[in-house]
Protein backbone atom coordinates (compact mmCIF):
# COMPACT_ATOMS: atom_id res chain seq x y z
CA UNK A 1 0.00 0.00 0.00
CA UNK A 2 1.40 3.41 -0.97
CA UNK A 3 1.55 6.28 1.48
CA UNK A 4 -1.02 8.21 -0.58
CA UNK A 5 -3.39 5.25 -0.56
CA UNK A 6 -3.05 4.96 3.21
CA UNK A 7 -3.73 8.67 3.61
CA UNK A 8 -6.82 8.32 1.41
CA UNK A 9 -8.15 5.52 3.60
CA UNK A 10 -7.99 7.91 6.56
CA UNK A 11 -9.09 11.16 4.88
CA UNK A 12 -12.12 12.74 6.53
CA UNK A 13 -13.83 14.74 3.76
CA UNK A 14 -17.08 13.37 2.40
CA UNK A 15 -15.89 11.92 -0.97
CA UNK A 16 -13.42 9.70 0.88
CA UNK A 17 -16.04 8.75 3.46
CA UNK A 18 -18.31 7.66 0.61
CA UNK A 19 -15.47 5.83 -1.14
CA UNK A 20 -14.77 3.84 2.04
CA UNK A 21 -18.39 2.62 1.98
CA UNK A 22 -17.84 1.27 -1.52
CA UNK A 23 -14.55 -0.40 -0.54
CA UNK A 24 -16.38 -2.09 2.33
CA UNK A 25 -19.26 -3.10 0.05
CA UNK A 26 -17.00 -4.97 -2.37
CA UNK A 27 -14.70 -6.33 0.34
CA UNK A 28 -11.73 -4.65 -1.28
CA UNK A 29 -11.98 -6.96 -4.31
CA UNK A 30 -12.98 -6.37 -7.92
CA UNK A 31 -16.68 -7.26 -8.36
CA UNK A 32 -17.57 -10.25 -10.53
CA UNK A 33 -18.64 -7.96 -13.36
CA UNK A 34 -15.07 -6.65 -13.50
CA UNK A 35 -15.52 -3.07 -12.29
CA UNK A 36 -17.22 -0.82 -9.75
CA UNK A 37 -20.19 0.96 -11.34
CA UNK A 38 -21.19 4.52 -10.50
CA UNK A 39 -24.44 5.81 -11.99
CA UNK A 40 -26.28 9.09 -12.37
CA UNK A 41 -29.79 9.34 -13.81
CA UNK A 42 -31.27 11.95 -16.13
CA UNK A 43 -34.85 12.60 -17.21
CA UNK A 44 -34.53 13.97 -20.77
CA UNK A 45 -37.90 15.71 -20.92
CA UNK A 46 -36.01 18.98 -20.28
CA UNK A 47 -32.60 20.50 -20.82
CA UNK A 48 -29.57 19.85 -18.55
CA UNK A 49 -29.30 22.14 -15.53
CA UNK A 50 -27.33 22.84 -12.37
CA UNK A 51 -28.61 19.70 -10.67
CA UNK A 52 -27.29 17.58 -13.54
CA UNK A 53 -23.86 19.19 -13.25
CA UNK A 54 -23.83 18.79 -9.47
CA UNK A 55 -24.77 15.14 -9.51
CA UNK A 56 -22.17 14.15 -12.11
CA UNK A 57 -19.50 16.34 -10.48
CA UNK A 58 -20.08 14.88 -7.03
CA UNK A 59 -20.26 11.29 -8.30
CA UNK A 60 -16.95 11.89 -10.09
CA UNK A 61 -15.43 13.17 -6.84
CA UNK A 62 -16.39 9.94 -5.07
CA UNK A 63 -15.16 7.88 -8.00
CA UNK A 64 -11.71 9.51 -7.94
CA UNK A 65 -11.50 9.13 -4.18
CA UNK A 66 -12.32 5.42 -4.56
CA UNK A 67 -9.71 4.97 -7.29
CA UNK A 68 -7.05 6.39 -4.99
CA UNK A 69 -8.09 3.99 -2.22
CA UNK A 70 -8.37 0.96 -4.51
CA UNK A 71 -6.05 1.65 -7.47
CA UNK A 72 -6.24 -1.86 -8.90
CA UNK A 73 -10.02 -1.96 -9.26
CA UNK A 74 -11.51 -0.59 -12.53
CA UNK A 75 -14.42 1.87 -12.34
CA UNK A 76 -17.09 3.08 -14.77
CA UNK A 77 -19.58 5.94 -14.59
CA UNK A 78 -22.89 5.56 -16.44
CA UNK A 79 -24.95 8.67 -17.18
CA UNK A 80 -28.31 7.05 -17.78
CA UNK A 81 -31.06 8.77 -19.76
CA UNK A 82 -34.60 7.58 -19.09
CA UNK A 83 -35.56 8.37 -22.68
CA UNK A 84 -38.11 5.59 -23.18
CA UNK A 85 -40.41 7.30 -20.69
CA UNK A 86 -43.53 8.99 -22.03
CA UNK A 87 -43.71 12.76 -22.48
CA UNK A 88 -46.14 13.66 -19.69
CA UNK A 89 -46.25 17.44 -20.14
CA UNK A 90 -44.94 20.03 -22.57
CA UNK A 91 -41.94 22.02 -21.27
CA UNK A 92 -42.60 25.73 -21.39
CA UNK A 93 -39.16 26.69 -22.72
CA UNK A 94 -39.18 24.92 -26.09
CA UNK A 95 -40.67 25.87 -29.51
CA UNK A 96 -43.43 24.06 -31.43
CA UNK A 97 -45.65 23.56 -28.38
CA UNK A 98 -48.54 22.21 -30.44
CA UNK A 99 -46.30 19.56 -32.00
CA UNK A 100 -45.37 18.31 -28.54
CA UNK A 101 -48.97 18.42 -27.32
CA UNK A 102 -49.93 16.17 -30.25
CA UNK A 103 -47.35 13.61 -29.11
CA UNK A 104 -47.97 13.54 -25.37
CA UNK A 105 -47.49 10.14 -23.71
CA UNK A 106 -45.29 8.80 -26.49
CA UNK A 107 -41.74 7.69 -25.62
CA UNK A 108 -39.37 10.66 -25.74
CA UNK A 109 -37.39 8.94 -28.48
CA UNK A 110 -40.60 8.80 -30.57
CA UNK A 111 -41.61 12.42 -30.02
CA UNK A 112 -40.55 14.72 -32.92
CA UNK A 113 -37.81 17.18 -32.07
CA UNK A 114 -39.40 20.64 -31.64
CA UNK A 115 -36.02 22.17 -32.52
CA UNK A 116 -35.99 20.17 -35.79
CA UNK A 117 -32.36 19.12 -35.38
CA UNK A 118 -32.61 15.46 -34.33
CA UNK A 119 -34.85 12.50 -35.14
CA UNK A 120 -36.62 12.89 -31.77
CA UNK A 121 -37.01 15.14 -28.75
CA UNK A 122 -35.31 12.53 -26.59
CA UNK A 123 -32.30 12.36 -28.91
CA UNK A 124 -32.10 16.15 -28.97
CA UNK A 125 -32.00 16.35 -25.18
CA UNK A 126 -29.57 13.43 -24.98
CA UNK A 127 -27.24 15.31 -27.33
CA UNK A 128 -27.55 18.38 -25.13
CA UNK A 129 -26.68 16.25 -22.10
CA UNK A 130 -23.58 14.79 -23.75
CA UNK A 131 -22.45 18.19 -24.99
CA UNK A 132 -23.06 19.62 -21.52
CA UNK A 133 -20.99 16.92 -19.81
CA UNK A 134 -18.24 17.05 -22.45
CA UNK A 135 -17.81 20.80 -21.92
CA UNK A 136 -16.64 20.08 -18.38
CA UNK A 137 -14.39 17.17 -19.29
CA UNK A 138 -16.30 14.51 -17.34
CA UNK A 139 -15.30 10.92 -17.99
CA UNK A 140 -18.53 8.97 -18.39
CA UNK A 141 -20.42 6.50 -20.58
CA UNK A 142 -23.78 7.60 -21.92
CA UNK A 143 -26.57 5.06 -21.55
CA UNK A 144 -29.97 5.25 -23.25
CA UNK A 145 -32.98 3.47 -21.75
CA UNK A 146 -34.40 3.06 -25.26
CA UNK A 147 -31.26 1.27 -26.43
CA UNK A 148 -31.00 -0.86 -23.28
CA UNK A 149 -34.61 -1.97 -23.43
CA UNK A 150 -34.73 -2.60 -27.19
CA UNK A 151 -31.36 -4.36 -27.40
CA UNK A 152 -32.51 -6.96 -24.89
CA UNK A 153 -29.95 -6.09 -22.22
CA UNK A 154 -32.75 -5.72 -19.67
CA UNK A 155 -34.69 -8.80 -20.85
CA UNK A 156 -33.47 -11.25 -18.16
CA UNK A 157 -34.33 -8.80 -15.38
CA UNK A 158 -37.68 -7.89 -16.99
CA UNK A 159 -38.61 -11.57 -16.92
CA UNK A 160 -37.67 -11.60 -13.25
CA UNK A 161 -39.94 -8.59 -12.69
CA UNK A 162 -42.73 -10.55 -14.39
CA UNK A 163 -41.95 -13.58 -12.24
CA UNK A 164 -41.97 -11.51 -9.02
CA UNK A 165 -44.81 -9.24 -10.07
CA UNK A 166 -46.80 -9.79 -6.85
CA UNK A 167 -43.84 -9.01 -4.62
CA UNK A 168 -43.20 -5.75 -6.47
CA UNK A 169 -46.88 -4.83 -6.31
CA UNK A 170 -46.80 -5.44 -2.56
CA UNK A 171 -43.94 -2.93 -2.31
CA UNK A 172 -45.52 -0.32 -4.55
CA UNK A 173 -49.21 -0.30 -3.62
CA UNK A 174 -48.74 1.07 -0.05
CA UNK A 175 -46.72 3.95 -1.52
CA UNK A 176 -49.68 5.02 -3.69
CA UNK A 177 -51.91 6.02 -0.80
CA UNK A 178 -52.15 9.61 -1.99
CA UNK A 179 -53.55 8.78 -5.42
CA UNK A 180 -57.17 8.15 -6.37
CA UNK A 181 -58.86 4.77 -6.17
CA UNK A 182 -58.88 4.29 -9.93
CA UNK A 183 -55.10 4.71 -10.06
CA UNK A 184 -54.69 2.17 -7.28
CA UNK A 185 -56.86 -0.28 -9.17
CA UNK A 186 -55.04 0.14 -12.49
CA UNK A 187 -51.44 0.37 -11.25
CA UNK A 188 -48.94 -2.06 -12.77
CA UNK A 189 -45.12 -2.04 -12.85
CA UNK A 190 -45.38 -2.64 -16.61
CA UNK A 191 -46.41 0.17 -18.95
CA UNK A 192 -47.12 -1.28 -22.41
CA UNK A 193 -46.21 0.85 -25.42
CA UNK A 194 -49.42 0.70 -27.47
CA UNK A 195 -49.03 -0.86 -30.93
CA UNK A 196 -52.05 1.26 -31.95
CA UNK A 197 -51.07 4.74 -30.76
CA UNK A 198 -47.42 4.45 -29.80
CA UNK A 199 -48.24 5.85 -26.36
CA UNK A 200 -46.80 4.61 -23.06
CA UNK A 201 -49.92 3.40 -21.26
CA UNK A 202 -50.49 3.37 -17.52
CA UNK A 203 -53.00 0.56 -17.33
CA UNK A 204 -53.86 -2.53 -15.34
CA UNK A 205 -52.16 -5.84 -16.10
CA UNK A 206 -55.04 -8.26 -16.65
CA UNK A 207 -53.05 -11.46 -17.24
CA UNK A 208 -49.43 -12.63 -17.06
CA UNK A 209 -47.71 -15.44 -18.93
CA UNK A 210 -44.19 -16.00 -17.67
CA UNK A 211 -43.36 -18.80 -20.14
CA UNK A 212 -44.17 -16.49 -23.06
CA UNK A 213 -42.88 -13.33 -21.36
CA UNK A 214 -46.15 -11.50 -22.01
CA UNK A 215 -48.88 -9.57 -20.28
CA UNK A 216 -52.46 -8.80 -21.30
CA UNK A 217 -53.90 -5.30 -20.90
CA UNK A 218 -56.85 -3.31 -22.26
CA UNK A 219 -56.43 -0.45 -24.70
CA UNK A 220 -58.39 2.76 -23.94
CA UNK A 221 -61.02 1.59 -26.46
CA UNK A 222 -61.46 -1.63 -24.44
CA UNK A 223 -59.65 -4.04 -26.79
CA UNK A 224 -57.56 -6.60 -24.93
CA UNK A 225 -53.99 -6.92 -26.19
CA UNK A 226 -51.28 -9.43 -25.35
CA UNK A 227 -47.81 -7.90 -25.55
CA UNK A 228 -44.28 -9.02 -24.76
CA UNK A 229 -42.57 -7.32 -21.85
CA UNK A 230 -39.23 -7.77 -23.65
CA UNK A 231 -37.27 -5.82 -26.27
CA UNK A 232 -38.76 -2.43 -25.48
CA UNK A 233 -42.41 -3.36 -25.94
CA UNK A 234 -43.07 -2.36 -22.33
CA UNK A 235 -41.48 0.25 -20.11
CA UNK A 236 -41.42 -0.10 -16.33
CA UNK A 237 -42.89 2.57 -14.09
CA UNK A 238 -39.96 4.71 -13.06
CA UNK A 239 -39.61 3.54 -9.44
CA UNK A 240 -39.65 -0.17 -10.40
CA UNK A 241 -37.42 0.82 -13.33
CA UNK A 242 -34.98 2.42 -10.88
CA UNK A 243 -34.67 -0.81 -8.87
CA UNK A 244 -34.64 -3.04 -11.98
CA UNK A 245 -31.84 -0.98 -13.51
CA UNK A 246 -29.74 -1.28 -10.37
CA UNK A 247 -30.28 -5.03 -10.41
CA UNK A 248 -29.66 -5.50 -14.15
CA UNK A 249 -26.53 -3.35 -14.37
CA UNK A 250 -25.06 -4.12 -10.97
CA UNK A 251 -24.89 -0.46 -9.90
CA UNK A 252 -22.63 0.04 -6.89
CA UNK A 253 -23.15 3.74 -6.14
CA UNK A 254 -25.77 6.37 -6.98
CA UNK A 255 -26.63 9.84 -5.68
CA UNK A 256 -30.09 11.38 -5.50
CA UNK A 257 -31.69 14.61 -4.36
CA UNK A 258 -33.61 14.87 -1.11
CA UNK A 259 -36.94 14.81 -2.96
CA UNK A 260 -36.20 11.23 -4.06
CA UNK A 261 -35.72 9.72 -0.58
CA UNK A 262 -38.94 7.70 -0.80
CA UNK A 263 -38.17 6.63 -4.37
CA UNK A 264 -34.70 5.43 -3.39
CA UNK A 265 -36.20 3.44 -0.51
CA UNK A 266 -38.72 1.77 -2.85
CA UNK A 267 -36.08 1.08 -5.50
CA UNK A 268 -33.91 -0.51 -2.82
CA UNK A 269 -36.74 -2.84 -1.81
CA UNK A 270 -37.47 -3.71 -5.43
CA UNK A 271 -33.82 -4.45 -6.18
CA UNK A 272 -33.76 -6.76 -3.18
CA UNK A 273 -37.04 -8.39 -4.28
CA UNK A 274 -35.31 -9.14 -7.59
CA UNK A 275 -32.60 -10.98 -5.69
CA UNK A 276 -29.81 -8.41 -6.12
CA UNK A 277 -27.87 -6.12 -3.79
CA UNK A 278 -28.87 -2.45 -4.12
CA UNK A 279 -26.12 0.14 -4.47
CA UNK A 280 -24.71 2.42 -1.84
CA UNK A 281 -26.77 5.59 -2.08
CA UNK A 282 -26.19 9.19 -1.07
CA UNK A 283 -28.92 11.77 -0.57
CA UNK A 284 -27.94 15.39 -1.12
CA UNK A 285 -29.82 18.57 -0.24
CA UNK A 286 -31.30 20.92 -2.80
CA UNK A 287 -30.17 24.46 -3.41
CA UNK A 288 -32.31 27.36 -2.21
CA UNK A 289 -32.90 30.77 -3.72
CA UNK A 290 -32.08 34.08 -2.02
CA UNK A 291 -35.28 33.88 0.02
CA UNK A 292 -34.56 30.34 1.22
CA UNK A 293 -37.07 28.66 -1.12
CA UNK A 294 -36.25 25.53 -3.09
CA UNK A 295 -34.95 26.28 -6.57
CA UNK A 296 -37.44 25.25 -9.24
CA UNK A 297 -36.89 25.11 -13.02
CA UNK A 298 -40.54 25.95 -13.60
CA UNK A 299 -40.45 28.98 -11.29
CA UNK A 300 -37.13 30.19 -12.64
CA UNK A 301 -35.83 31.20 -9.20
CA UNK A 302 -32.18 30.73 -8.32
CA UNK A 303 -29.26 30.50 -10.71
CA UNK A 304 -28.88 28.59 -13.95
CA UNK A 305 -25.66 27.04 -15.24
CA UNK A 306 -25.43 29.69 -17.95
CA UNK A 307 -25.75 32.50 -15.42
CA UNK A 308 -22.98 31.13 -13.21
CA UNK A 309 -20.66 30.63 -16.17
CA UNK A 310 -21.36 34.18 -17.37
CA UNK A 311 -19.68 35.50 -14.24
CA UNK A 312 -17.32 32.78 -13.07
CA UNK A 313 -15.42 29.63 -14.04
CA UNK A 314 -16.83 26.08 -13.97
CA UNK A 315 -14.11 25.21 -11.44
CA UNK A 316 -15.51 27.75 -8.98
CA UNK A 317 -18.93 26.12 -9.42
CA UNK A 318 -17.32 22.72 -8.79
CA UNK A 319 -15.86 24.15 -5.58
CA UNK A 320 -19.32 25.33 -4.54
CA UNK A 321 -20.78 21.90 -5.30
CA UNK A 322 -18.14 20.26 -3.10
CA UNK A 323 -19.19 22.19 -0.01
CA UNK A 324 -21.50 20.28 2.38
CA UNK A 325 -23.76 18.44 -0.08
CA UNK A 326 -26.09 17.42 2.73
CA UNK A 327 -26.70 21.00 3.81
CA UNK A 328 -29.25 23.17 2.00
CA UNK A 329 -27.34 26.16 0.60
CA UNK A 330 -28.59 29.32 -0.99
CA UNK A 331 -27.59 29.66 -4.62
CA UNK A 332 -27.99 33.16 -5.99
CA UNK A 333 -25.81 35.82 -7.61
CA UNK A 334 -24.20 37.16 -4.45
CA UNK A 335 -22.51 33.82 -3.66
CA UNK A 336 -20.45 33.90 -6.87
CA UNK A 337 -17.66 36.35 -5.87
CA UNK A 338 -17.13 34.56 -2.55
CA UNK A 339 -17.01 31.15 -4.24
CA UNK A 340 -14.45 32.37 -6.80
CA UNK A 341 -12.19 33.89 -4.16
CA UNK A 342 -12.43 30.88 -1.84
CA UNK A 343 -11.62 28.57 -4.74
CA UNK A 344 -8.43 30.52 -5.51
CA UNK A 345 -7.54 30.69 -1.82
CA UNK A 346 -7.70 26.89 -1.71
CA UNK A 347 -5.49 26.67 -4.83
CA UNK A 348 -2.92 28.82 -3.04
CA UNK A 349 -3.17 26.73 0.13
CA UNK A 350 -2.74 23.50 -1.86
CA UNK A 351 0.79 24.50 -2.89
CA UNK A 352 1.84 24.82 0.78
CA UNK A 353 0.09 21.74 2.16
CA UNK A 354 1.42 18.27 2.87
CA UNK A 355 -0.13 15.25 1.13
CA UNK A 356 -2.64 14.51 3.89
CA UNK A 357 -3.98 18.07 3.91
CA UNK A 358 -4.10 18.17 0.11
CA UNK A 359 -6.47 15.20 0.00
CA UNK A 360 -8.90 17.17 2.17
CA UNK A 361 -8.58 20.35 0.12
CA UNK A 362 -11.65 20.87 -2.11
CA UNK A 363 -9.51 21.68 -5.16
CA UNK A 364 -8.04 18.16 -5.10
CA UNK A 365 -11.56 16.89 -5.70
CA UNK A 366 -12.57 19.61 -8.17
CA UNK A 367 -9.52 18.84 -10.33
CA UNK A 368 -9.45 15.07 -9.74
CA UNK A 369 -6.12 15.13 -7.93
CA UNK A 370 -4.25 17.57 -10.17
CA UNK A 371 -5.18 21.20 -9.43
CA UNK A 372 -3.37 24.02 -11.29
CA UNK A 373 -1.68 27.02 -9.73
CA UNK A 374 -3.92 30.01 -9.14
CA UNK A 375 -3.85 32.57 -11.92
CA UNK A 376 -5.66 35.23 -9.89
CA UNK A 377 -3.29 37.55 -7.95
CA UNK A 378 -6.22 39.96 -7.48
CA UNK A 379 -9.41 38.80 -5.80
CA UNK A 380 -12.66 38.70 -7.73
CA UNK A 381 -14.18 41.05 -5.14
CA UNK A 382 -11.37 43.53 -5.79
CA UNK A 383 -11.80 43.25 -9.57
CA UNK A 384 -15.51 43.82 -9.15
CA UNK A 385 -14.91 47.03 -7.19
CA UNK A 386 -12.27 48.15 -9.66
CA UNK A 387 -14.88 47.79 -12.41
CA UNK A 388 -17.35 49.87 -10.37
CA UNK A 389 -14.86 52.65 -9.59
CA UNK A 390 -13.45 52.82 -13.12
CA UNK A 391 -16.76 52.36 -14.95
CA UNK A 392 -15.24 49.47 -16.90
CA UNK A 393 -17.66 47.18 -18.72
CA UNK A 394 -14.99 44.79 -20.00
CA UNK A 395 -11.49 43.62 -19.11
CA UNK A 396 -9.65 45.85 -21.60
CA UNK A 397 -10.48 48.98 -19.60
CA UNK A 398 -9.18 47.35 -16.40
CA UNK A 399 -5.75 46.23 -17.58
CA UNK A 400 -4.13 49.64 -17.09
CA UNK A 401 -4.88 49.34 -13.38
CA UNK A 402 -4.00 45.65 -13.24
CA UNK A 403 -0.56 46.11 -14.86
CA UNK A 404 0.37 48.70 -12.26
CA UNK A 405 -0.66 46.35 -9.46
CA UNK A 406 0.90 43.20 -11.00
CA UNK A 407 4.00 44.33 -12.91
CA UNK A 408 4.64 42.34 -16.06
CA UNK A 409 1.13 40.85 -16.16
CA UNK A 410 -0.82 40.78 -19.40
CA UNK A 411 -3.82 38.92 -20.84
CA UNK A 412 -1.30 36.56 -22.49
CA UNK A 413 0.68 35.78 -19.32
CA UNK A 414 -2.41 35.67 -17.06
CA UNK A 415 -5.35 34.35 -19.13
CA UNK A 416 -7.20 33.33 -15.99
CA UNK A 417 -6.91 36.86 -14.59
CA UNK A 418 -8.06 38.29 -17.92
CA UNK A 419 -11.13 36.02 -17.91
CA UNK A 420 -11.88 36.86 -14.27
CA UNK A 421 -11.58 40.60 -14.99
CA UNK A 422 -14.09 40.29 -17.84
CA UNK A 423 -16.45 38.26 -15.65
CA UNK A 424 -16.09 40.70 -12.74
CA UNK A 425 -16.88 43.63 -15.04
CA UNK A 426 -20.01 41.83 -16.30
CA UNK A 427 -21.01 40.98 -12.74
CA UNK A 428 -20.56 44.58 -11.57
CA UNK A 429 -22.57 45.87 -14.54
CA UNK A 430 -25.39 43.33 -14.35
CA UNK A 431 -25.74 42.31 -10.73
CA UNK A 432 -24.25 44.81 -8.27
CA UNK A 433 -26.80 47.22 -6.86
CA UNK A 434 -25.10 50.51 -6.07
CA UNK A 435 -26.61 52.75 -3.41
CA UNK A 436 -24.32 55.74 -3.20
CA UNK A 437 -24.80 58.25 -0.43
CA UNK A 438 -23.26 61.61 0.39
CA UNK A 439 -20.79 61.90 3.27
CA UNK A 440 -21.94 63.46 6.53
CA UNK A 441 -20.25 66.63 7.77
CA UNK A 442 -18.05 64.63 10.11
CA UNK A 443 -17.17 62.20 7.30
CA UNK A 444 -16.40 65.06 4.89
CA UNK A 445 -13.54 66.25 7.07
CA UNK A 446 -12.17 62.71 7.37
CA UNK A 447 -12.51 62.11 3.62
CA UNK A 448 -10.65 65.33 2.80
CA UNK A 449 -7.89 64.39 5.23
CA UNK A 450 -7.65 60.90 3.69
CA UNK A 451 -7.29 62.34 0.17
CA UNK A 452 -4.50 64.60 1.43
CA UNK A 453 -2.72 61.77 3.25
CA UNK A 454 -2.91 59.55 0.18
CA UNK A 455 -1.35 62.24 -1.99
CA UNK A 456 1.44 62.68 0.54
CA UNK A 457 2.09 58.94 0.82
CA UNK A 458 5.51 57.65 -0.31
CA UNK A 459 5.60 56.48 -3.91
CA UNK A 460 6.55 52.99 -2.76
CA UNK A 461 3.59 52.68 -0.36
CA UNK A 462 2.01 49.26 -0.75
CA UNK A 463 -1.46 47.94 0.09
CA UNK A 464 -0.60 47.50 3.79
CA UNK A 465 0.85 51.00 4.08
CA UNK A 466 -2.22 52.50 2.39
CA UNK A 467 -4.50 50.50 4.70
CA UNK A 468 -2.59 51.88 7.69
CA UNK A 469 -3.07 55.43 6.39
CA UNK A 470 -6.83 54.94 6.12
CA UNK A 471 -6.87 53.35 9.58
CA UNK A 472 -5.01 56.25 11.20
CA UNK A 473 -7.25 58.85 9.51
CA UNK A 474 -10.33 57.11 10.88
CA UNK A 475 -8.89 57.07 14.39
CA UNK A 476 -7.82 60.71 14.17
CA UNK A 477 -11.35 61.76 13.28
CA UNK A 478 -12.93 60.02 16.24
CA UNK A 479 -14.39 56.89 14.67
CA UNK A 480 -14.47 54.64 17.73
CA UNK A 481 -15.72 51.74 15.65
CA UNK A 482 -13.44 51.72 12.61
CA UNK A 483 -15.81 49.35 10.87
CA UNK A 484 -18.20 52.31 10.57
CA UNK A 485 -15.40 54.37 8.99
CA UNK A 486 -14.60 51.80 6.34
CA UNK A 487 -18.28 51.18 5.74
CA UNK A 488 -18.65 54.91 5.05
CA UNK A 489 -15.83 54.71 2.50
CA UNK A 490 -17.52 51.82 0.69
CA UNK A 491 -20.96 53.46 0.69
CA UNK A 492 -19.78 56.87 -0.49
CA UNK A 493 -17.12 55.75 -3.00
CA UNK A 494 -18.49 52.43 -4.28
CA UNK A 495 -22.19 52.50 -3.40
CA UNK A 496 -21.92 49.32 -1.31
CA UNK A 497 -22.11 48.49 2.38
CA UNK A 498 -18.92 46.46 2.32
CA UNK A 499 -15.92 45.91 0.11
CA UNK A 500 -12.31 44.77 -0.10
CA UNK A 501 -9.56 46.06 2.18
CA UNK A 502 -9.33 49.73 1.36
CA UNK A 503 -5.53 49.68 1.09
CA UNK A 504 -5.64 46.91 -1.48
CA UNK A 505 -8.25 48.76 -3.49
CA UNK A 506 -6.23 51.99 -3.42
CA UNK A 507 -3.09 50.14 -4.52
CA UNK A 508 -4.95 48.53 -7.44
CA UNK A 509 -6.96 51.60 -8.49
CA UNK A 510 -4.00 53.92 -7.96
CA UNK A 511 -3.29 56.31 -5.11
CA UNK A 512 -3.93 59.48 -7.11
CA UNK A 513 -7.01 57.97 -8.75
CA UNK A 514 -8.38 57.02 -5.32
CA UNK A 515 -7.74 60.52 -3.99
CA UNK A 516 -9.55 61.93 -7.06
CA UNK A 517 -12.47 59.54 -6.41
CA UNK A 518 -12.71 61.03 -2.92
CA UNK A 519 -12.54 64.58 -4.33
CA UNK A 520 -15.41 63.80 -6.70
CA UNK A 521 -17.55 62.43 -3.86
CA UNK A 522 -16.88 65.55 -1.79
CA UNK A 523 -17.70 67.80 -4.75
CA UNK A 524 -21.05 66.06 -5.23
CA UNK A 525 -21.81 66.59 -1.57
CA UNK A 526 -20.89 70.26 -1.76
CA UNK A 527 -23.04 70.76 -4.85
CA UNK A 528 -26.08 69.29 -3.13
CA UNK A 529 -25.50 70.96 0.23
Amino acid sequence: MTNLQELALNARVWPFEEARRIVKRIGGKTPEKGYVLFETGYGPSGLPHLGTFGEVMRATMVRRAFELMAPGIPTRLFCFSDDLDGLRKVPGNVPNQELLKANLDKPLTQVPDPFEKFPSFGEHNNAMLRDFLDRFGFEYEFQSATERYKSGVFNPMLLRVLERFDAIMAIMIPSLGGVNEERLDTYSPFMPISPKTGKVLQTKTLERNLSKGTIVYAEPDGEKVEISVLDGNCKLQWKPDFGMRWAALGVDYEMSGKDLIASVELATEICQALGETPPETYIYEHFLDEEGKKISKSKGNGLTMEQWLTYASPESLGYYMFQKPRTAKRLYFSVIPKAVDEYHQQLGAFERQDEAARLENPVWHVHQGNPPQSDLPITFAMLQNLAIASGAEDASKMWGFIRRYVPGASPETHPGLDAAAAQAARFATDQVKRNYRLPTERERAAFADLALQLRNAPVEADAKALQDIAYEVGKAHGFENLRDWFKALYEVLLGQEEGPRFGGFAALYGVEATATLIDEALAKGAAQA
